[in-house]
């Protein structure tokens, strides 16, 4: 055995350097045979004894040499084991399954398992699975809970062919096998701070009457400073109770600072304050309502007092008597479930009207577009706009892409041998190619940019409007001139017909444009009978002043056969979901226009007695599109904001990409059954 004892390196050097030193001498001894033959063979023989003796003493040592280095190798080896399983870090060994092979006592202590447990880590942290550990990266880190303990768990990979390289037993360099090392880090402590830290922030909150001015005016001067000071007691005792700075900035406004902790508390309670304000009664007519916004975004205060007037704005844009809460990007609703009571007052329309004019007559053009797969509302909202900037000389076009059936005999009004110009309604491509910094782009019945029908050429130009009557969500137009959002409003066309009624003396509508118009509060007010308020009258009684043929307008808006066959198909296959719910397909095979049909059935599902809302589906342009409609019972603008889309209370919509009609009504009711599970509908 100690023959195939072999040394290399420094240590081979070290030992064999001796030996070599005998060559020396035999070099030195050569010259001194000239000199003196006797001290020549003396030298010689003291040579040969130290060769002997030099030789001797190697092959002894070599022996006691690699005795020593085993018997270091295994203090150090000792060592070093004791050292690891002394570790103050849990350390632990899994072969390629996890299954423990080896842990320290730390392991032992943090994870509870005694010294003979060689059970899969899968035991003792469910979300370390064997399959997680073969797809995982070379490095990898695991959150886990356990008892109460937040652990940061790194996993380190180990390949077979990392050990037994240059080993001359085993050869593993094609093997893809691997060890893991686990190491844990108890992170409780840590977490804690962190999360005391993030519930010590400060969030800045805006609360806003929404109509303080209309319920003072419905009861007695004496009782209305009893009314703002119970107003003003509900706010402070509510805020109080979580340990808010309430102050009162305007007769109808107050800003609030209260500690993040807080938010979570009066999320679950769904902000009750802006329920227990309607319940003061001092003998006004009016419930008063409250909007909120909150704002988070950084420890900056300025930040989030920016962000609580952004979300104040959406919340008063929606309709107001809701919250709006905006964390960084992520946007959360509460309330606005009721119908929003219309406000009588003109004033916002006059002045839109006049901010409008002053806008159009800065441009060079107008390109006017609505949301894709355009509507009637979308039309004659847009044909309102065009009249306006042909007052003032203005060139305006009308952008829409594939027009359906259902809009193309309006349309087919605006003839160029009836003094409008060829170029009135054009496509997207066109709409790029008119669109420059100096163009004016108006945005009608819809707030989405990616609803309308060339998101493009928003970005063209700066000088952007939009006038739309649903209440908004996450997904806004940024930055627009002039936006006018009214959720009070039937229809985009009523919102256009007010405005026109103030932005210029000498605007007067011909017969088709006023037609035009009519129908689209025709249609989104199912002739008069949805959302149908006193301003909505006014506009219809403006646009027949304006030479309306009711009976001309009832022929521009009927269905053909194939229509009126899929209506009748889809109210006959209607199914009834918890008794109030009707729910059905619309064909949509040999239609132009499916998503009009489904509008139709939707409204006509409603006239079945118990039926307090309806969903119609319908397959249009690889998309699923939904019509919801209710009566007044059931808030479908909630559930279809739930889907991406959003609409008003009685009417709205959405649209579902990546799913087909069955998988889209499944989610349907899915989202019913969740809405009323959490309370957010009620039946």
């Amino acid at each position: 055995m100690k023959g195939n004892i072999k040394f290399k390196g420094k240590l081979q050097s070290y030992l064999i350097a001796p030996l070599l030193l005998t060559i020396i001498l035999v070099l030195v001894d050569i010259p001194l045979y000239f000199i003196d033959i006797r001290a020549g063979a003396l030298v010689s023989a003291c040579v040969v004894f130290y060769f002997i003796f030099t030789l001797v003493n190697y092959s002894n040592s070599k022996a006691k040499v690699m005795n020593e280095l085993i018997d270091f190798a295994t203090q150090y080896s000792s060592v070093q084991k004791k050292l690891i399983d002394e570790f103050d870090i849990p350390y632990a060994l899994l072969d390629f399954n996890g299954k423990i092979l080896w842990e320290n006592h730390h392991f032992r202590d943090v994870t509870g398992i005694d010294k003979n447990y060689h059970k899969s880590i899968t035991t003792i942290f469910s979300s370390i699975t064997k399959e997680f550990l073969q797809k995982s990266e070379e490095e990898d880190v695991v959150h886990a809970d356990k008892e109460d303990r937040k652990f940061k768990i790194i996993l380190n990979r180990i390949y077979f062919n990392q050990i037994t390289d240059g080993s001359e037993y085993v050869d593993a360099s094609d093997s893809t096998e691997f060890l893991t090392a686990v190491y844990i880090y108890d992170e409780t402590e840590l977490q804690h701070y962190k999360n005391e830290n993030v519930e010590q922030k400060l969030v800045s909150a805006l609360v806003y009457i929404d109509n303080y001015e209309e319920a003072l005016e419905s009861i007695e001067d004496v009782k209305r400073s009893l009314l703002t000071a119970l107003i003003d007691r509900k706010v402070n005792n509510y805020f109080r109770e979580y340990d808010a700075l309430v102050r009162k900035i305007e007769k109808d406004k107050y800003f609030l600072v209260f500690k993040y902790k807080y938010l979570r508390k009066l999320e679950e309670d769904k902000f009750s304050v802006i329920e227990d304000v309607k319940t003061i009664k001092v003998g006004n007519e009016m419930a008063v309502t409250l909007s909120i916004g909150v704002g988070i975004r950084d420890n900056n205060y300025n930040h989030n007092y920016e962000y609580a007037r952004a979300a104040i704005d959406l919340a008063l844009g929606r309709g107001g008597d809701q919250v709006v809460v905006k964390e960084g990007e992520n946007i959360s609703y509460f309330g606005g479930k009721r119908q929003q009571v219309e406000k009588n007052t003109r004033v916002k329309a006059r002045v839109k009207a006049h901010a409008l004019r002053e806008i159009m007559e800065g441009v060079s053009n107008v390109v006017i577009m609505g949301h894709s797969v355009t509507d009637i509302d979308s039309l004659g909202a847009g044909i309102g706009i065009y009249c306006a900037a042909k007052n003032i000389g203005k060139k305006a076009q009308i952008c829409i892409n594939s027009p359906s059936t259902s809009v193309r005999p309006l349309m087919d009004t605006f003839r160029e041998e009836d003094g409008y110009p060829a170029d009135l309604f054009i496509d997207s491509e066109t709409a790029i190619e008119e669109t420059n910094m100096n163009t004016l782009v108006m945005v009608v019945d819809t707030n989405k940019p990616s609803y309308t029908e060339c998101p493009e050429i928003l970005e063209k130009t700066n000088t952007i409007v939009v006038f739309d009557h649903h209440r908004q969500g996450k997904e806004v137009i940024t930055n627009p001139l002039l936006s006018y959002i009214e959720p009070y409003a039937s229809s985009a066309c009523e919102m256009v017909a007010e405005v026109l009624q103030y932005f210029s003396e000498g605007l007067k509508l011909n017969s088709a444009e006023a037609e035009c118009i009519y129908a689209g509060i025709i249609i989104d007010t199912n002739n008069f009978m949805t959302k149908a308020g006193v301003r909505t009258f006014e506009a219809a009684a403006y646009l027949k002043r304006n030479g309306v043929d009711v009976a001309h307008v009832r022929k521009l808006l009927r269905n053909d056969m194939e229509a009126y066959k899929a209506r009748a198909e889809t109210v006959r296959q209607a199914e009834v979901y918890r008794d109030i719910f009707a729910i059905s397909i619309c064909p949509s095979e040999n239609l132009e226009s499916p998503t009009v049909v489904a509008a139709m059935a939707a409204n006509e599902l409603l006239n079945i007695i118990g039926i307090k809302a309806t969903f119609v589906l319908t397959e249009y342009k690889e998309k699923i599109y939904i019509s919801a409609r209710s009566i007044d019972e059931i808030n479908v603008q909630l559930i279809m904001e739930k889907l991406g889309g959003g609409g008003h209370l009685n009417v709205a919509g959405a649209q579902l990409k990546d799913v087909n009609l069955i998988g889209a009504k499944k989610v349907i009711l899915r989202t019913i059954d969740e809405m009323l599970k959490e309370g957010e509908i009620n039946i």
